[in-house]
């Protein structure tokens, strides 16, 4: 990874450390100069780049058609009615357990990004940290390629899922950061919202080409050892590895660097401390405090909603292979086209309104698909496209919420803080789901784990001041 080249387009940040102290927000440094489109749309290229694990892997095909399936049951529990009680209670051990991971994931994550994005924000080096995460998540699709289908095998399938969500964050809290480097407060919710968009939309592509491999009969590969799933798996690293190249190339790092705060890796929990308290202490960054304790909340449970969809979708509903995949497609050209549009409406009427509405919106289509469960696979269409249609405005609005309250200088620390936050909640979702599936051996009750979560969520994200 090549040094860093000086930016001559914007002044040194100048925002002091641990002292609560703001001298300028980071989104202000760019002024009214718009960013070249070429920096613009190589950074959403890396949305598009990762999105196929978030989209393929651990959404709607690897986890939710194969890792979940009778795949990973014994012979014997396998060739039971899958309708009966015993069948039903080995299911929801697959699916408790691939929960089970997430929650060890989370906690991976709480120790580990906000401590990274504080160094890479001291060395001026968001493209390295960025490089190292996103390489990470790619090894752990390549990984994937061992996952066979017997039992015994489940837990590694479990454990790479888990190490490429933990480095996809590390990733993500770079990427994060370098968005306010290429952008300006009136154009921070258009360009994040690109961002989101323009990973459903990868998403999308990446689906559409599954289902072209399905229907050509997987091109006369044998279906035997679960040999199409894992070439999905090793599909998406290389995926990821093309469409992740310009974002190295043309964006440039958010910041200069920060010498002085530079300590050891150790040393930099004590600074986080410190950085943390000043945020409350702060009465110009204590929005800033609140918004990452209440996005920390309902983020989880928009991840809930990408983690356990398609699970709920498979089991719940019982949607065999293609429906999923097109289920899979529309979701993510509603949530695609929803949240590039909701970026417009975010730079006109604030991110707060967008995140509020998404998350009510969300609630009642969660409460929906859970009491008409009963109605059949239309209420899942219904319910699940309403969802869809609101997850991404939510996400790409918190990140334009925080991105409006981030001091110079602090991109990767704050953000890393988003991460870290997020995650030290995220034990909420994936923990509920996970209880409510034990308490009741039926995975539907896992939807109401995700619906209370988001309810939180929605309470917490009332009072936080909005950003000018």
């Amino acid at each position: 990874m090549s040094e860093p080249e000086p930016r001559h387009d914007v002044p040194e940040p100048v925002a002091t450390a641990n002292s609560g102290a703001v001298a300028v927000v980071g989104l202000d440094l760019r002024g009214e100069t718009p960013a070249p489109k070429k920096q613009v749309y190589s950074w959403a290229l890396w949305d598009w780049a990762t999105q196929p694990f978030n989209t393929v892997i651990l959404t709607f095909i690897f986890t939710a058609l194969y890792l979940t399936t009778d795949a990973f049951l014994p012979a014997e529990v396998a060739a039971l009615d899958p309708k009966s009680q015993a069948h039903e209670a080995a299911i929801a051990d697959l699916t408790s357990g691939l929960g089970l991971g997430s929650t060890i994931a989370a906690f991976a994550i709480l120790l580990l990004a906000p401590v990274l994005g504080q160094r890479a924000d001291a060395a001026g080096r968001q493209k390295l940290w960025l490089g190292i995460g996103t390489g990470a998540l790619i090894l752990c699709m390549f990984g994937l390629w061992f996952v066979e289908p017997t039992p015994t095998l489940f837990w590694l399938g479990v454990a790479l899922i888990s190490a490429g969500s933990v480095f996809g964050e590390i990733a993500a809290v770079n990427s994060n950061a370098m968005l306010i480097g290429i952008a300006n407060p009136k154009t921070v919710g258009r360009i994040s919202g690109l961002g989101w968009g323009f990973g459903y939309l990868g998403g999308i592509i990446a689906l559409v080409i599954v289902i072209v491999f399905y229907m050509m009969d997987w091109f006369g590969l044998p279906s035997d050892g679960g040999l199409p799933f894992r070439i999905i798996a090793v599909g998406c690293a290389v995926w990821a590895i093309v469409f992740s190249i310009p974002i190295f190339l043309n964006v440039p790092e958010p910041s200069l660097g920060r010498p002085e705060r530079k300590v050891g890796f150790f040393a930099s929990y004590g600074l986080l401390v410190k950085d943390v308290i000043g945020l409350y202490r702060s009465p110009e960054t204590r929005p800033t405090f609140w918004f990452l304790l209440a996005s920390a909340v309902f983020r989880d449970g928009l991840g809930g909603v990408f983690a356990f969809g398609a699970v709920i979708g498979s089991t719940v509903f019982h949607f065999a292979f293609l429906d999923i995949v097109i289920f899979g497609i529309a979701a993510n050209l509603i949530a695609g086209v929803s949240t590039i549009i909701a970026g417009r409406f975010d730079d006109r009427f604030g991110p707060k309104r967008i995140i509020l509405l998404s998350l009510g919106s969300m609630v009642v289509a969660g409460l929906g698909v859970f009491f008409l469960r009963d109605g059949g696979t239309i209420v899942f269409w219904i319910g699940g496209l309403i969802l869809c249609a609101f997850v991404g405005p939510a996400q790409a609005s918190a990140r334009s919420f925080l991105a409006r309250v981030t001091p110079a200088g602090r991109e990767g620390e704050i953000f890393g803080l988003y991460a870290t936050t997020g995650r030290a909640a995220s034990w909420m979702a994936s923990g509920a789901w996970t209880l409510l599936i034990v308490l009741t051996a039926q995975t539907a009750f896992g939807i109401l784990g995700i619906v209370i979560v988001l309810i939180a969520g929605f309470l917490l994200l009332l009072p936080v001041k909005a950003p000018r």
